[in-house]
């Protein structure tokens, strides 16, 4: 039996690569030029098995765990980006692109596997999302998402920082505008999009990204795979289908207990490193407890786009701060709880080094850090450094 549907399986696999050699020699008929645009069909995961893209993709339901698609974004955004090793020599971009289940149990991966994650929650919200694959400035290849809204909006998701962008396509035959803003979005060139049941690639005479159109009906801008063989080896239950994912894990981080404890060693940190440079440091915990507002208004800005409570932060900022006397603060974010890591990358900054080096008279430092938990124990920890102090120069 093993055997028979091992024999199945594998034909199934035969006859879609049949198909896809046949649709690919199609495409490149178009335009001898499509040979260097980047559409790409198979891609290997994490056991070296070359599996159809459109495999790595399926709708995905947060459960209770995640409200919103763009709480989706932010949740995607703060797994950390690492590029996917390179064995061996060559300058070319390693391909190696990870299961859902591989993902999230390593809570790490590249830019592919940040976009098949967000893809795969924006459809499970019930949006007609795809992972689109092309170039960054410079050429550099690169992968996102996008949307297309019920009225014909594109939207551009970027995976690794939840930023979001309306593409706004600009006609070619048009006379140029001196006044025409450049796009915003940081994208250069798409060659193909998919999703777990759909794969299109460009056949647009140009594939800058500011020039497509995003009409995937029309098949003389977007050429289709056959959604039968798509289904064929990608659909749920077909053996060569990724395994499924199990529903996300809530978090098993106590924010609050972690926001403690990176507190706690930071001011220790500050405090040894003043003391080498001879200066004494002296706490103002009302101060670092006025701090917050902020940083949950930063998290709040990252998840949603809207800014809100800043008035009230600068307010009690400006009551607690004497006549005289000079306030700095310095926010940054991180995406590890590791204080030591933490507290040498402030360094790096001027502004921040600034803040904890501050010199003058009565000079008071505070210290506020907030982690928010995410699904799978991921974590946004944002941090503010502050001081006051009577400027005697």
């Amino acid at each position: 039996q093993f055997t028979l549907e091992r024999q199945k399986t594998a034909e199934k696999e035969r006859l879609f690569l049949v198909y896809a050699k046949q649709w690919w020699r199609e495409y490149l008929q178009i335009r001898p030029t499509h040979n260097t645009r980047l559409v790409k069909i198979f891609a290997q995961d994490e056991n070296g098995v070359n599996r159809p893209v459109c495999s790595y993709v399926r709708p995905l339901r947060a459960g209770r765990l995640l409200d919103a698609p763009r709480q989706a974004a932010r949740f995607v955004s703060v797994l950390a980006h690492e590029r996917a090793a390179v064995i061996g020599g060559g300058g070319g971009k390693q391909e190696q692109w990870c299961t859902l289940l591989a993902f999230l149990c390593r809570n790490k991966g590249d830019c592919e596997d940040h976009a098949n994650l967000l893809c795969s929650l924006l459809l499970g919200f019930g949006l007609e999302a795809f992972v689109c694959v092309g170039t960054k400035a410079k050429g550099v290849p690169h992968t996102w998402v996008m949307t297309c809204g019920s009225d014909g909006t594109i939207t551009f998701w970027e995976s690794l920082t939840a930023h979001r962008y309306i593409h706004r396509p600009i006609n070619p035959d048009d006379p140029p505008i001196a006044e025409q803003p450049k796009p915003l979005y940081p994208y250069r060139t798409i060659g193909c999009i998919f999703n777990h049941e759909k794969f299109f690639g460009n056949c647009q005479p140009s594939d800058a990204v500011e020039l497509c159109v995003f009409d995937l009906h029309d098949e003389s801008k977007w050429k289709p795979m056959s959604g039968e063989a798509i289904k064929s080896v990608c659909a749920p239950g077909a053996t060569s289908s990724v395994p499924p994912s199990p529903p996300l894990c809530a978090s098993t981080v106590d924010a609050a207990v972690a926001s403690n404890d990176i507190e706690v060693q930071l001011r220790i940190l500050v405090s040894e490193h003043r003391k080498d440079l001879g200066l004494s440091t002296v706490w103002d915990d009302q101060l670092s407890y006025l701090l917050s507002p902020a940083l949950a208004a930063y998290e709040l800005e990252r998840t949603t786009g809207l800014s809100a409570g800043n008035e009230e932060f600068q307010d009690a900022v400006r009551r607690v701060v004497p006549d005289g006397h000079t306030f700095k603060g310095f926010p940054i974010h991180f995406v590890h709880r590791n204080a030591r890591r933490i507290f040498a990358t402030c360094l790096r900054s001027p502004f921040c080094e600034e803040v904890i080096c501050c010199r003058g008279d009565q000079v008071r430092l505070a210290v506020r850090v907030r982690v928010f938990a995410y699904p799978e124990s991921a974590c946004a920890v944002w941090i503010m450094f502050a001081c006051k102090y009577r400027s005697v120069l």
